[in-house]
């Protein structure tokens, strides 16, 4: 099978986003790692509203939040998903733990693709798990972008 497209799209915000190319790569890797395979994969960066909108409509949640995944694959092993992000709650969250803007959407990206890869955090090891996982892969990321 062909490689898989990872895709960008903005719903309700201007985001700049920078080094998609990079980033592309990167999950790529994410998801190559965990096992997986690849077949379309799109991030979706949305406003608040859009993504409380979505919260309610789909999940019958009435809260802000940062991500939302949706799973498409009917197939175990193949990656067919979208990943809805609040660039609001990012900005803010990133203010909250004193990171830049753009570290802290990386980590929402790779923690909505590791939903994808069948990790869980409702739980607190489940939660510990996937917080493992995102350092380990954002530490990758941090190395390609240095190398730059």
């Amino acid at each position: 099978m062909p490689a898989g497209s990872i895709n960008f799209f903005q719903e309700d915000v201007k985001y700049p986003l920078k080094e998609k190319r990079i980033l592309k790569k990167w999950l790529n890797a994410v998801i190559a790692a965990e096992q997986y395979a690849l077949q379309e994969l799109n991030f979706v960066l949305c406003s608040d509203e859009y993504l409380l909108q979505m919260n309610q409509q789909y999940l019958d949640h009435d809260t802000y939040t940062d991500v939302i995944t949706f799973d498409n694959s009917d197939t175990e092993g193949l990656i067919v998903g979208d990943i809805f992000i609040s660039i609001d709650r990012v900005k803010e969250n990133a203010l909250l733990v004193k990171v830049d803007t753009s570290e802290e959407l990386q980590r929402v990206m790779v923690h909505g693709t590791l939903h994808l890869l069948g990790f869980k955090d409702k739980t607190k090891a489940a939660k510990a798990l996937m917080t493992s996982k995102e350092d380990q892969y954002l530490k990758v990321l941090q190395d390609q972008l240095s190398g730059l």
